[in-house]
């Protein structure tokens, strides 16, 4: 039989004194304050999904992290000293750990909501600090304890405690955009079965098998235990397989996982059915909620095992959705209902006739309800399109439901505040009765709050109406624009709008992506959250400054979903390395979008091209320096290790010459001397030096030199072009590959002066442990992570070249591979001059005209061309393969 010592609510073993009875009151009362403040912000926050961007999101979180959150922290605690029979935790320490769970998740919200990474990393660090003080608690309470039957139970709870601090992690990943776009889609998988799979159904999942046999009054059956222990290790071994698999994007992986936890739940399942008997229960009500709970649990797994099994990530991404109301309010919302239906009239009264009127009045019209319930989840979480009125009629059953519950809910509470008082209640002249009343108001009124919260997070709904942002300038007498704006694929598209000073400029917005997104204007308007095929005006009034554009959905701006509104008469600030402008240079039209818009955002490697330079950073100057005066030029390479950012946010180790990867650009004339001091810095490896512009015997010029050492390597530039030098050491591959390269420019006889003259080196990027097998590999399979030009992927997007109107500008390009040359051209611009491995191929005045400069690997020369007029030209290796990967940039040409 069921009996008091194990029961949870009453304890067991040795009773704990008054003083800490008292404690443990006003400790839970204080908690079932802080949930229900978390509640009235969810309800705050769904009522305004309509006009506040993310809001759904919002209510969702704060119901989750803060309150669902705060109350399993308490319960769990509480259960565990129960089911353990454990002494009580030191009160203070369990104050310490509940306030550092609410300050941290306080912390992440706000950091979420106001795009502050540092804040969002100090919350998720207070967070998971105290989920992991709590997890330390929960195993320590285990070691020494009496234990009991129901002692399992609480390994449910340490395996959630894990599964949050595992979402906490996976969540800060996804909120600050660190795994880049590639790895969005399996993370944010991984955090949602992390959390709500873990965190949630664990708990969850654990206690039924506690309050299962509680409600219907009958004896636990004989393999509970044992039973409960093989549950766990189902669902706890699958959920920890199925994240892993998630976040590593293997689907492979994670399909066992799933399917493992759902074996789980099912053998629960199973027993739970066995358990029941012909006798009616305690609480029919509570009983059968119970059931559709874990009915819909089920569900929920095997719809999720079946997406994951079928699809791909991203498309599974997207249809989680249908997902949420199953497990928000099948799942938990029924828990709730079902649990407080049968310990409510516990809770509020203490002789079995209250106890029982109270629960009568709590049951009324139970089945309508149940059915009227689930009918609304099952419209919530149809995968089908459903015409408007059956896809509103969802969420109406629901909370129509809720209210029902609601006033139930109410009238018991004015009941039992009618002096409804047992024997155990007047003793001592009832003051013991009143003392109780305060924690179980508090518990009552938190436990409806959390129940109504639950029924509404997850409302909301979309229209296609238009939207004015206020405080935007009115319509000037300047012209009206409007731009089509597609939201799809973690992608903002066009990524840079370009207008004039004074436009009245509308964004007519439309997401083709299965996936809600929004757009939020800087200082501007924001549309709410748009389904699929949703589409909204943005009204920005007169836009006389450039300012930014992105989705609000948390690491959806950090994974690259923002636009740049570009003001073209705005001045710019303009840096000492010849490049400015301080966008990316994408085009909101087809050619140029084609060569260097949203397809070029990200590479194979994971780079997310879209992302911010490190503060500070400034790109490489492209300008060739005149070459210097007399005929015998001197320099000093100093071959070392340098860490250098080779693209948005990403640092890397590279070998270098002079501190740079590529090393700097000698220039010179036909006939001039080179002396050129190599000084190995560098402590772990020797170097070497190749000049291809020389022609010499390499046994001592090119010869390694040990750490330490120099060598003076003399040439003579007996011809034009433009040449490569790179480490002579072996194996090249790995030092070309890492940096040890650079450009020598040797004017031809004869040549004329151009406005401008650009040398840009291109080459392949392998990141990784320099040297390392997976390195090594990259460069053998000519699989690199991104292609650069100077150097640095996408820099001079971000930078652009300045050139005006009319200006001849020269470009002089040099291929250093390792492995693949290059077919650079200029998108909008014919070349009228053609200097290719020291030989014209076109010259001004010439009938024909060029469209690519095509280098093997090591080739060089260079082109050259006027700009027609203002505007951005791309400039790419037209391999789009490799434009893709990084090798692109704009010349920005003024009037």
């Amino acid at each position: 039989m069921y009996t008091k010592s194990d029961d949870p609510a009453g304890g067991g073993g040795r009773p704990p004194s008054r003083f800490k009875r008292s404690g443990l009151r006003s400790r839970h009362l204080a908690a079932h304050v802080l949930v229900a403040a978390w509640v009235v912000l969810t309800l705050s926050a769904a009522s305004v999904q309509q006009t506040v961007p993310a809001a759904r999101w919002l209510a969702v979180h704060l119901f989750l992290l803060g309150a669902a959150t705060t109350a399993i922290v308490v319960w769990s605690e509480h259960f565990a000293v129960a089911m353990l029979h454990a002494p009580l935790p030191d009160r203070r320490w369990s104050n310490t750990r509940l306030a550092g769970v609410n300050v941290g998740a306080v912390g992440v919200l706000t950091g979420l909501w106001t795009d502050l990474h540092v804040l969002t990393g100090v919350g998720c660090a207070l967070l998971i600090a105290a989920v992991g003080a709590h997890l330390v608690v929960l195993v320590r309470m285990g070691r020494g304890a009496l234990g009991g039957r129901l002692a399992p139970i609480a390994d449910y709870y340490r395996a959630a405690a894990a599964a949050l601090i595992i979402g906490a992690v996976l969540g800060w990943l996804l909120a600050t955009g660190k795994a880049g776009p590639h790895h969005y889609s399996g993370l944010k998988l991984a955090h949602v079965h992390a959390t709500l799979l873990g965190w949630i159904g664990l708990p969850v999942l654990g206690t039924m098998f506690m309050l299962w046999p509680t409600v219907l009054g009958v004896r636990m059956a004989e393999h509970t235990t044992r039973l409960a222990r093989r549950v766990l290790v189902l669902t706890a071994g699958g959920l920890l397989t199925a994240v892993a698999g998630l976040s590593a994007g293997w689907r492979a992986v994670a399909v066992p996982g799933v399917a493992l936890y759902g074996a789980g739940v099912a053998v629960a399942a199973h027993l739970f059915a066995r358990t029941v008997r012909r006798r009616p229960a305690i609480s029919a009500a509570a009983a059968w909620m119970l059931a559709a709970a874990m009915g819909w649990l089920l569900v929920g797994v095997v719809a999720d095992l079946v997406l994951l099994a079928a699809r791909p990530l991203a498309e599974v991404r997207d249809d989680f959705g249908t997902l949420i109301p199953v497990l928000l309010i099948g799942l938990i919302g029924q828990v709730l209902i079902g649990a407080l239906t049968y310990l409510l009239p516990i809770v509020l009264t203490s002789g079995p006739k209250e106890r029982a009127a109270l629960r009568a009045v709590l049951e009324r019209g139970w089945m309508p309800r149940l059915v009227v319930l689930n009918l609304g989840v099952a419209l919530l979480a149809s995968p089908l399109p459903l015409p408007d009125p059956l896809g509103s009629a969802g969420m109406l059953l629901v909370g129509a439901v809720g209210v029902a519950f609601l006033a139930l809910v109410v009238r018991v509470l004015v009941r039992s505040g009618q002096g409804l008082f047992t024997d155990g209640d007047k003793t001592d002249g009832g003051k013991a009765g009143v003392a109780r009343r305060p924690v179980l108001w508090g518990s009552a009124a938190g436990a409806v709050l959390i129940v109504l919260a639950v029924l509404v997070a997850n409302s909301g709904g979309d229209t296609n109406s238009e939207a004015s942002g206020a405080g935007t300038a009115g319509a000037g007498a300047g012209t009206t624009r409007t731009v089509d704006v597609t939201l799809a694929d973690m992608r903002i598209r066009p990524a840079r709008v370009e207008v004039a000073a004074g436009t009245s400029l509308r964004l007519k917005i439309t997401n083709t992506d299965t996936q809600r997104h929004d757009l939020k204007v800087e200082d501007g308007p924001a549309t709410p959250m748009l389904a699929e095929g949703d589409t909204r005006t943005l009204d920005l009034g007169q836009v006389t400054q450039s300012r930014e554009a992105w989705c609000t959905l948390p690491g959806h701006r950090a994974a690259g979903m923002t636009m740049d509104i570009v003001v073209t008469g705005e001045s710019r600030e303009t840096g000492d390395t010849g490049t400015s402008g301080d966008t990316s240079a994408s085009g909101d039209t087809g050619h140029a979008s084609g060569h260097d818009g949203h397809s070029a955002t990200a590479t194979a490697g994971g780079l997310d091209l879209s992302a911010d330079f490190s503060a500070g950073w400034k790109p490489r100057r492209a300008d060739l320096a005149p070459a210097p005066g007399g005929t015998v030029h001197k320099a000093e390479l100093r071959a070392a290790h340098t860490t250098v950012e080779v693209a948005p946010g990403v640092k890397q180790q590279m070998w270098t010459f002079g501190g740079t990867a590529p090393g700097p650009t000698l220039h010179g004339k036909v006939g001039d001397v080179f002396e050129i001091t190599l000084v190995n810095d560098d402590q772990s490896m020797g170097h070497g030096i190749d000049f291809h512009a020389g022609s010499l015997a390499p046994d001592k010029p090119m010869r390694t030199i040990q750490p330490g050492e120099r060598l003076v390597y003399r040439f003579r530039a007996e011809k034009a072009g433009a040449w490569l030098y790179h480490c002579s050491t072996a194996p090249m591959l790995q030092h070309i590959g890492n940096g040890m390269y650079g450009a020598v420019v040797i004017d031809p006889p004869g040549l004329k002066k151009a406005d401008h003259e650009y040398v840009l080196v291109s080459s392949e990027l392998f990141l990784g442990t320099l040297g390392s097998t997976a390195q090594v590999a990259k460069m053998t399979n000519g699989t690199p992570d991104a292609r650069v030009f100077n150097g640095i992927a996408a820099q001079y997007a971000k930078k652009p070249l300045q050139v005006k109107t009319g200006e001849r500008a020269r470009f002089w390009v040099i291929a250093a591979g390792p492995g693949d040359g290059i077919a650079f051209h200029i998108v909008g611009t014919v070349f009228d001059t053609v200097y290719k491995e020291g030989a014209y191929l076109l010259k001004p005045g010439d009938a024909g005209g060029s469209q690519v400069l095509d280098l093997a690997t090591a080739q060089g020369g260079f082109v050259e061309t006027t700009f027609p007029e203002a505007g951005h030209y791309a400039f790419v290796d037209h391999d789009m393969r490799h434009a893709q990967a990084g090798a692109h940039g704009t010349v920005e040409v003024s009037n």
